[in-house]
């Protein structure tokens, strides 16, 4: 069994980002470098087009001293204001900036297996225990992490940790899901994007990453539905409204399916040929269950 979910990209944390050096944001960052870094950007590249630059006998700044003083004080003046330009066009083009914090990005459906990779559950409640079945049936190691574990937990299928959740816990973790407040949530949201973990936060979309959805599993075949955590109850309604239309005998669908896609690699048929050839594979199904004669 696979757990259907909808994760959303990830902005790389700033910790791990290496489009510049630690010690080069560490020196920018302290006071007055940035300002330092402008003048002495400004006063290279003030004296190397005064040495080689279309203006002959345009002062540099280190001939400034043989001018009278009237004369220094404005190459000054004009020579701050380029070093100020030339900076904050550097600056703006230093690093990428991310994506603003409301960014509306689109979320991709995917089905996970976990085939015993560690997954770690933030509480201990009854929520928490509601989310428990689904990721041991996709074959995850899960690790339960709260001070207080209700007596519905099953200890003999889970790890339980008593006590209040630590950046720690995550370490190999593959997946995360937070049924705790909205503080501990966020919390583990940003342990887990320090290391690239996804995070579903249980009725709680500003700190998930990945959102679980109401789901239809019958003979093989799953259909999940999701809003990105902004309404479940309408993806439980979604999910019951469509349970009606999957016909029970859906695994003998699926099975014909398998079947034909065998067949039809091995043949060559072309991939425009398969889909139509499979729909009259599962109508004459349909036909023969409801006694239609096609000719």
């Amino acid at each position: 069994m696979a757990i259907p979910l909808l994760v959303e990209p990830f902005l790389e944390p700033e910790a791990e980002r290496q489009d510049t050096p630690r010690w080069l944001d560490r020196l920018t960052a302290a006071p007055l470098a940035s300002a330092a870094t402008v003048v002495a950007l400004g006063l290279v590249l003030w004296e190397d087009i005064s040495r080689k630059g279309p203006w002959p006998g345009l002062p540099g700044p280190l001939d400034l001293s043989r001018l009278p003083l009237s004369m220094n004080a404005a190459w000054l003046f004009a020579g701050f204001a380029l070093a100020l330009a030339a900076g904050v066009a550097l600056g703006r083009t230093r690093r990428p900036q991310p994506p603003p914090a409301n960014h509306d990005l689109p979320r991709l459906p995917v089905f996970l297996r976990f085939d015993g990779r560690r997954v770690v559950v933030v509480g201990a409640g009854a929520v928490a225990a509601s989310k428990i079945p689904a990721l041991l049936a996709a074959g995850a190691e899960v690790t339960v992490v709260a001070p207080d574990v209700s007596s519905i937990i099953d200890r003999s299928r889970v790890r339980v940790v008593a006590r209040a959740f630590r950046d720690e816990d995550l370490d190999g973790a593959w997946f995360v899901t937070a049924a705790a407040p909205p503080a501990v949530n966020r919390a583990v949201r940003e342990a887990a994007e320090a290391r690239g973990v996804f995070v579903n936060a249980v009725d709680d979309p500003v700190n998930a990453t990945a959102f679980l959805g109401g789901t239809i599993a019958r003979g093989g075949v799953t259909v999940a539905f999701s809003t990105a955590g902004q309404a479940p109850a309408l993806a439980g309604l979604l999910r019951e409204a469509f349970d009606e239309l999957v016909p029970a005998d859906i695994a003998t669908w699926a099975e014909r399916a398998h079947d034909l896609s065998r067949h039809q690699r091995a043949a060559g048929v072309p991939m425009a040929s398969r889909r139509p050839q499979l729909l009259d594979a599962l109508n004459r199904l349909y036909d023969a269950r409801t006694g239609i004669e096609r000719p």
